[in-house]
């Protein structure tokens, strides 16, 4: 099934869901649902939503609960074995390959903070647009770049993608931007993640391509994978990555375990720390995927983040996302982590979370605190 592309797979005649998922040995751990966390009865009445309600056009939820997979469902297009596309939440794993990298020390905490320009060796700083210098991959992963094109910079990029390959992409680019200011470097989500990549790519030994599959995918096990060539020559950074669903639920664990797998230290924990924090406040207005109990929304490096209301408290969730709706959720609080694919931009997916999992998830004695 994995050789069939996911657009063409037919859809199933009935769901698959399971409490009790089966062992496929692939590093997942695993229990049960209500008997190692969760309440049975109410997910399945969720999942009956799902299912026949063509709630959010699912493909599949998970549930993984103190470091254990819980529950697990396949629904239309959705297969186990079958990549599901990652659109933004590609961004997610581009962000940790950065934590792999400091791991490493390939790059430091410190590098964070420094002009991109320093990562690089044989760029013309002397053709590049005024304020370049500025630019460093704190403001990158956060979306404060402030590097923008006219879209007829973008169009000409385009056309001229095949002879912009590998650091003349970089190049080209910054001499042919609009001048990068204090002003401008806000919260502006899209640009940066394709700058990361010229990073990675530069700082790693065998260029990024080969540091991303033996450095991360290899360690986690993860085999039955797409990750597309972006024009410029390097992998992409921030969307056409395709993996299963079981594999997200490992990315979740990798989050959930302070970066160490299979007893290995893999993502740098202090950036971990700080990439899935609330770096930036970036508003409530236009919230992904809005929902009433929904609030506070942030950003870290690449990871969405906020507050979900349960009752009167509220629960701090850190995420990749990804449009469509792919979710890899982690709530630290309740050890908690969710997996959604999805095809459908007009769900309140995060309202879900707060309003259909959570609660399920509540024991009364952290209900009274």
């Amino acid at each position: 099934q994995d050789t069939i592309p996911f657009l063409e797979m037919p859809i199933l005649k009935r769901p698959y869901v399971t409490s009790k998922p089966v062992n496929r040995n692939d590093g997942i751990a695993l229990g049960e649902l209500g008997i190692d966390g969760g309440i049975r009865d109410s997910i399945y009445k969720l999942v009956n939503k799902i299912a026949f309600d063509k709630k959010g056009m699912f493909t599949s939820f998970l549930i993984g609960h103190r470091g254990k997979l819980l529950f697990e469902s396949y629904y239309r297009k959705g297969r186990m074995d079958l990549p599901h596309p990652q659109a933004s939440a590609a961004k997610v794993y581009t962000s940790l390959a950065v934590g792999r990298a400091i791991q490493l020390g390939y790059l430091t905490m410190a590098d964070l903070h420094k002009p991109i320009l320093s990562f690089f060796k044989g760029l013309d700083t002397s053709k590049m647009v005024e304020g370049v210098e500025k630019i460093t991959l704190h403001h990158l992963l956060t979306m404060q770049s402030g590097i923008y094109f006219t879209e007829e910079d973008i169009k000409e990029m385009d056309t001229r993608s095949s002879e912009l390959q590998g650091q003349k992409q970089l190049q080209f680019q910054l001499e042919n931007m609009d001048p990068v200011t204090n002003k401008g470097q806000i919260f502006k989500y899209g640009i940066g993640p394709g700058y990361v990549m010229q990073v990675l790519n530069a700082v790693t030994p065998n260029g990024a391509k080969e540091f991303i599959k033996y450095e991360l995918l290899d360690k986690l096990g993860i085999e039955n994978y797409q990750w597309e060539t972006a024009p410029n020559g390097l992998p992409e950074a921030g969307w056409r990555v395709r993996f299963t669903s079981r594999d997200m639920m490992k990315w979740g664990v990798l989050v959930r375990n302070k970066g160490k797998w299979d007893q290995e230290q893999l993502i740098a924990p202090e950036y971990l720390q700080k990439a899935i924090s609330r770096i930036l406040y970036v508003g409530d207005k236009d919230i992904n995927w809005r929902g009433k109990d929904v609030m506070n929304q942030g950003y870290g490096y690449y990871f969405w983040s906020a507050d979900l209301k349960v009752g009167n408290r509220t629960y701090f969730y850190s995420s990749a996302q990804g449009g469509g709706g792919q979710f890899i959720a982690y709530v630290e609080e309740l050890d908690l982590i969710i997996v959604f694919t999805a095809y459908d931009n007009n769900v309140q997916y995060p309202q879900i979370i707060a309003e259909e999992i959570l609660p399920f998830f509540i024991t009364k004695e952290r209900i009274k605190k």
